[in-house]
Order: C-alpha cells, then sequence, then structure tokens
C-alpha cells in the first residue's frame, strides 16, 4: 500500500538495520532552559485533503477510488472540516495556540486547468479571516501534496510546465489570500519525492506503480503522477522541477505582497553518526541539502521532524531495545527535533519554522511525554543561538493518514467519523498548560 512519509523510514528499518544503536547519542539538557518568547508562535497543523473530505477533483481521490487501489481505504468525508473549519479555530484558540497551520486545495481552486474557482478562493479567505479573528496566526501551505487529477494526467512533477502551472495557481491564490496570511509555505516535504523508492521495501513501490498505472489507463493517458507518489520514473527530473516549482510559486506570491514571509517545508529527520565514516552525511546529501541550499534564498525555512536515524558504515542502526516505539516500531526520541533543527539552521542560515512534529500512536501517554521533552530540547537550541520563529504540532486532530487511512492516529484530538465529534486527549492539555507555563509573560 501507499505509505505516509512520516513513517517512511520505519518501513525500512529491517532491511537496513545494523546493530544495536546506542541509547545516548543527542546533546542532554543539562539545566532547564529559559522561556520561550512572548511571540514565539504556537500551533497544530491540518492538511486539506487529510481533513475536508470529498476532495473529488483532487489525484488522490482517484487513486483511492480506482480498481486496484493501494490505500486501505477512501478519504470520504474525512473530518469533515470544509464544513467545520470554525470548529477546528476553536479547537486551537482552546489550546491556547496563537497559530494554526492548514494547505489550500489546489484541485478545489483550479478544477481545470486554467479554470479558478472565486467560491473556493473566497471559502479559504474565510478560513484565514476567521483564524485573525480568533487571534491565531494563519500559516498557508500553498500545496499539500494533493494536485488537481488534470495535473497529475498531465504528468505531475515530470511535466517541464509543472513549475509554472504552480506559479500560476499560486498567483491566483496570493492575490486573492496573501493579505491575511501569516506566515507561507509553497510545497510540503518536496525534498522526499522521488527519493522514497531508494529506501521502501519493494512491494510498496510495485503497489503505488501499479495503482499509477490503473489510474492512467481509466483516463486514457501515458502518466498519471500524483503529488504524493512513491513511484517516480525520473526522479531527477521531479527535484529539478519541484525546486524550480518552489522558485517561481515563492516569486509569484512575493510579487503579490513582498513583506509576507515565504519558505519551503522540508521532512528532516535528525541524522546521527554512529561511527567515523558512517553513512550519515551521504544521507543528509541525498535527502536534504539541494533545498536547504535552495532555502538559504527563503526567509524561514520549514522543518518535519519525526524520528532520528543512527547510521554507521553500511546503513541504519536498530535503535536501543529499550526504546518507546510509535505504531510502526520505531523510536519515539524526543531530542529528534532539536537535532533536525540545529542541521537545517547550520546548512540554511535562515531562521527555522517547525511546521510539523509528533507521533503516530494509539498511546496517548506517549504523545503526552513526547511534547514537553521535545520542546525542552527545541529551547536549549534556541538558547544556543538557533533562530526558530516558532512550533506547530501534527496533527490538531486524529485523519485521514494517505496510504494507512484512519488506522494511524497523530491527532490532540480524537475524531468521531459518524457525528465529526473531536474530543481532546490528555495530550492537548500537557500541550496547552506547557505553553502556559513556557511562554514569557504567559
Amino acid at each position: 500500500m501507499a505509505i505516509d512519509r512520516r513513517t517512511f523510514v520505519a518501513a525500512t528499518t529491517a532491511g537496513l538495520a545494523m546493530s544495536a544503536a546506542p541509547r545516548a547519542m543527542a546533546k542532554a539538557v543539562k539545566a532547564p532552559p529559559g522561556p520561550f518568547p512572548a511571540d514565539f508562535i504556537w500551533g497544530a497543523a491540518t492538511a486539506g485533503h487529510q481533513v475536508e473530505g470529498n476532495n473529488i477533483n483532487a489525484d488522490c481521490w482517484l487513486l483511492e477510488n480506482v480498481k486496484g487501489t493501494a490505500y486501505s481505504e477512501p478519504s470520504g468525508d474525512a473530518a469533515n472540516s470544509f464544513e467545520l473549519w470554525r470548529t477546528d479555530l476553536e479547537l486551537a484558540k482552546n489550546l491556547g495556540l496563537n497559530a494554526c497551520r492548514f494547505s489550500l486545495e489546489w484541485a478545489r481552486i483550479e478544477p481545470e486547468p486554467g479554470q479558478f474557482s472565486v467560491a473556493m478562493l473566497d471559502h479559504y479567505k474565510r478560513i484565514i479571516e476567521g483564524a485573525r479573528a480568533m487571534g491565531l496566526r494563519p500559516i498557508v501551505t500553498f500545496n499539500h501534496f494533493t494536485t488537481p487529477i488534470w495535473f497529475a494526467a498531465r504528468g505531475g512533477w515530470m511535466n517541464d510546465e509543472a513549475p509554472q502551472l504552480f506559479a500560476r495557481f499560486c498567483d491566483k491564490a496570493a492575490r486573492h489570500l496573501a493579505a491575511g496570511i501569516d506566515h507561507a509555505t509553497t510545497l510540503n516535504e518536496p525534498n522526499l519525492a522521488g527519493l522514497l523508492q531508494l529506501l521502501l521495501p519493494s512491494g510498496l513501490l510495485e503497489a503505488d506503480k501499479a495503482m499509477a498505472a490503473a489510474a492512467a489507463a481509466k483516463l486514457g493517458v501515458p502518466a498519471f503522477l500524483a503529488g504524493n507518489a512513491i513511484y517516480q520514473p525520473d526522479p531527477v527530473k521531479v527535484q529539478a522541477n519541484l525546486r524550480a516549482g518552489h522558485t517561481a510559486g515563492k516569486a509569484a506570491i512575493k510579487a503579490v505582497r513582498g513583506d509576507l514571509p515565504v519558505g519551503v517545508s522540508l521532512a528532516m529527520l535528525d541524522d546521527q553518526a554512529a561511527e567515523p565514516g558512517s553513512l550519515r552525511d551521504a544521507m543528509r546529501e541525498k535527502l536534504y541539502n539541494a533545498w536547504l541550499r535552495l532555502a538559504q534564498t527563503d526567509d524561514f525555512v520549514g522543518v518535519q521532524n519525526y524520528e532520528r536515524s543512527i547510521w554507521g558504515k553500511k546503513g541504519k542502526l536498530d535503535p536501543p531495545a529499550d526504546a518507546r516505539r510509535n505504531i510502526m516500531g520505531a523510536e519515539v526520541y524526543p531530542a529528534s527535533l532539536a537535532g533536525a533543527v540545529r542541521y537545517a539552521y547550520e546548512v540554511a542560515k535562515v531562521p527555522v519554522m517547525v511546521t510539523e512534529h509528533g507521533v503516530g500512536t494509539d498511546d496517548d501517554t506517549i504523545r503526552a511525554w513526547l511534547i514537553p521533552e521535545a520542546l525542552t530540547h527545541l529551547k536549549t537550541a534556541m538558547d544556543e543561538g538557533v533562530p526558530v520563529k516558532g512550533y506547530c504540532h501534527w496533527s490538531l486532530i486524529d485523519n485521514f493518514e494517505w496510504g494507512f487511512g484512519y488506522k494511524f492516529h497523530y491527532g490532540l484530538h480524537t475524531l468521531d467519523r459518524q457525528t465529526f465529534a473531536r474530543t481532546p486527549k490528555p495530550s492537548a492539555l500537557v500541550y496547552r498548560d506547557y505553553i502556559k507555563s513556557h511562554t514569557a509573560g504567559a
């Protein structure tokens, strides 16, 4: 089945594990750090396709419902956030947050090439204005994986016209929405596109490839390449077009509102070297560095971290035997966020925004333990001089986790899929109380 990028490393553990990893690899917190600054951004994140529901013009909708799909279930109504966005904003406000991260759905705004829906642009404008009215800073992702069906049917990011098609969308969306946005990211985790096939078991890759072929056959096109695809026939071209798309999209947004901070959100592990000559630096070069160098011209870089990887000379090492584990069996390591943030700043040399961090688990005590531990490590990195603008936890609510459907739970709130009721988990209150007790002037 298709896999969520948040868990792609866990899926490779068996194939790459070499030996037990050392227990302590990160810098210990020697003394309690000072409070977070009064203007620190505290948020929680969602993404359009994963919460809105009935996103029928999106590439993933077609893949979820095609005969031979690799998805465990379709997204369907999701969390019905297209209708219940005010409820979601109220959840964020009730946690004492001052920001919310969400995405625009390109497929809703441009359902056919060159056909832009003013009604849908107005919908997202209402969300932005609603957030502002509640005292929440809107952090808006212009493209969180999903693309319009017509875009994927033209070859997706393999299409050499893709960067300009994306820039055209960014221009239209920015002209309607940019005035109310607090921070913008162009793309979500583009650094992994075309590279997952190097890391995942072949069965996952083949299932994704077959599903894409079924979608192409259904539409009568040579190739159907979704924004969240594992299989990419030409990863080099995909990466080049995504980088060009980020540059062109950022320019389009900046042309509308030059003072709007714009960046890109990258998926990053906390990569650690177990021994001299390990694969760590080679993996960093392959997975992040081209994007981090590109981000040197951005206003900030978004970091999305869930795990660490400890590298030996031949591969990834096993985590400690006594480590706490997520739903995929990977280690839950609180210091990984600070490690990823440090490295992002070391290369990009621009301020960092944590646009995602969390854990997929049915044991909320793990999430409740992780949040304060990770944030304390993050503040230590800030005290060392790393400029971090804010932190957005993934996710505000349990939602559709791509190929895994609704089986994986990352939310601060549970979701009843029949009534759409959201209920705070104990970890949500831990996050709320941490913000209140660890922010200057709170």
